[in-house]
């Protein structure tokens, strides 16, 4: 079954990346926002983009966030995290620095960003409950093979583990 899901990313450094893995297929209905849109979006200033964060957000049952080398830490990102575990939606994290970019090259691995969350008990870490994944391979196309062939199983499995906090 396809999900809807929401894909949280870095999107200067990342969106090359993250446009390969959205066109993997195994997600329904997940259309990125067109340069244009977004430039018109941050534009609207915190307000706007926080409003655009909620509408992309509301029908979706996963967050998928997209781990370039710098989307750690990031402002919204971390608006995108917190959303998503409040509104109980699945949430998983896969490093996308093994993809290439636009110029054909590769990133350093970042850090998880699911580490600066503790859950409302303050005894776990998010990222001790929320899964993130490094795929494995020596190339690019190595990487987008076991991206594709696991997404949908990712996702899948972060909805469980959500239903079940």
């Amino acid at each position: 079954m396809a999900r809807k899901v929401f894909y949280s990313f870095h999107y200067l450094p990342d969106n090359w990346r993250v446009s390969q893995v959205r066109n993997i297929g195994a997600i329904e209905d997940n259309k990125p926002a067109k340069d244009n849109d977004w430039e018109t979006v941050t534009k609207g200033g915190d307000k706007a983009i926080g409003k655009w964060i909620d509408e992309q957000m509301t029908g979706r049952s996963c967050v998928v966030v997209l781990i370039g080398s710098a989307t750690a830490n990031r402002k919204w990102i971390d608006h995108e995290i917190k959303k998503a575990w409040a509104s109980g939606k699945g949430l998983l994290g896969v490093h996308i620095h093994g993809l290439k970019n636009s110029d054909g090259k590769t990133s350093t691995k970042g850090a998880n960003p699911f580490d600066g969350f503790t859950l409302k008990n303050g005894t776990k870490n998010l990222s001790n409950v929320v899964k993130t994944y490094d795929p494995p391979g020596s190339d690019s196309t190595a990487v987008y093979k076991h991206i594709k062939d696991n997404l949908e199983k990712w996702i899948e499995e972060a909805i469980t583990i959500r239903a079940n906090q």
